[in-house]
């Protein structure tokens, strides 16, 4: 059973990475060195600080790098607001007993500003680790924390790595610096889109931690996604983290006693905020345990087209990242999802 969680602070509680991309431009800047996109800054980041600096900034110390740093980030990290979920996720690790530790590389000055505005009771804080992988096992026995009952959770390889040199649970989650893919790399054992999934599968276990077993369907899980048209031509594609970061379809699960049809209007609406009509079927595919699905499924993608019925205002709920208008055939050039790409193949082979 869990009975202690560690959290990172960065990407996994609070949602600052733009902030950090942001201020760490600005020392790239003062450098004299090329600043970077927010995904080339997400595909470059990593922890330890250090090893990341030497890699973008070469012979320059880094008491100097820090002062350029923080001559930015002291104003952008007023924006900075809890990740959805986090804040309800943290009432119910209170609400269960469980005990909870901050484990994060930020710096106290940093942690003191936004946690007058940000609150999060933790039993015990370690603030401004550098190497993480160096600190959990003090952690661990300065707390009484059996390993079995602990789980580290982050949104870095380096914290997957940390609960491995523990030899705690790893819990992953997709809303903060590294990608999927990155993610995947450290191996661990669980991942999540975000927090309110965790409370999900730990609620759903009665705080057990979950195995393969038990955290997955064991059966196919029927979906409905769909190209939606609007006047112009254009198919709207929308960006997921779920999705390796890829181009997609919006769409999602059908309920118990709902139609295909009613599923998909509920999912476009909700995802997107658009009213649909015109709604025409077109394929159903397997996508059996895709390595670019963030956890193992057997999806059957039931695949449709259909145009936006009034305005084609789109509203993103969270759950994708980013969207965009485009044509069927420029679509075709982006980094898509393999089932969006078969679907958009049907669908200009059968116009063309």
């Amino acid at each position: 059973m869990i009975r202690n969680i560690i959290f990172d602070w960065s990407g996994t509680l609070v949602d600052d990475l733009p902030a950090v991309w942001r201020s760490t431009n600005y020392t790239l800047e003062n450098a004299e060195r090329p600043t970077m996109s927010l995904e080339e800054f997400r595909a470059e980041f990593s922890l330890p600080f250090d090893e990341f600096y030497e890699r973008v900034t070469p012979g320059i110390p880094p008491e100097q790098l820090e002062e350029w740093y923080k001559e930015s980030f002291e104003e952008e990290q007023k924006q900075i607001e809890p990740l959805p979920h986090a804040l309800e996720f943290f009432d119910f690790c209170k609400s269960q007993q469980l005990r909870t530790f901050l484990l994060s590389t930020i710096h106290p000055d940093h942690y003191r500003a936004q946690s007058s505005r940000i609150h999060f009771d933790f039993d015990r804080t370690y603030l401004r680790v550098m190497d993480k992988r160096k600190k959990i096992d003090g952690i661990l026995s300065e707390n009484n924390l059996e390993p079995q009952e602990t789980v580290f959770i982050g949104d870095m390889r380096h914290d997957v790595d940390t609960a491995h040199a523990g030899g705690i649970h790893s819990c992953a989650v997709l809303t903060g610096y590294n990608r999927l893919s990155q993610l995947k790399e450290s191996r661990p054992e669980l991942i999540v889109e975000h927090l309110g999934e965790l409370k999900s599968i730990l609620i759903q276990n009665r705080l057990e931690w979950p195995t393969v077993s038990n955290h997955h369907c064991r059966h196919p899980v029927s979906t409905v996604g769909a190209l939606i048209y609007n006047d112009d031509g254009q198919v709207l594609l929308v960006r997921t983290r779920k999705w390796s970061d890829r181009w997609g379809i919006p769409g999602g699960k059908i309920n118990y006693n709902e139609s295909s049809e009613n599923a998909l209007r509920r999912e476009l609406k909700e995802e997107t905020n658009l009213e649909i009509d015109g709604i025409c079927f077109v394929m159903v595919q397997d996508c059996i345990q895709s390595d670019e699905f963030y956890r193992d499924e057997h999806f059957l993608l039931l695949n449709y087209t259909c145009n936006v019925r009034g305005d084609s205002t789109v509203i993103l709920n969270g759950e994708a990242q980013d969207f965009q208008w485009i044509s069927p055939l420029e679509a075709m050039k982006h980094d898509l999802n393999r089932p969006t790409r078969l679907l958009l193949n049907m669908v200009n082979a059968s116009e063309g």
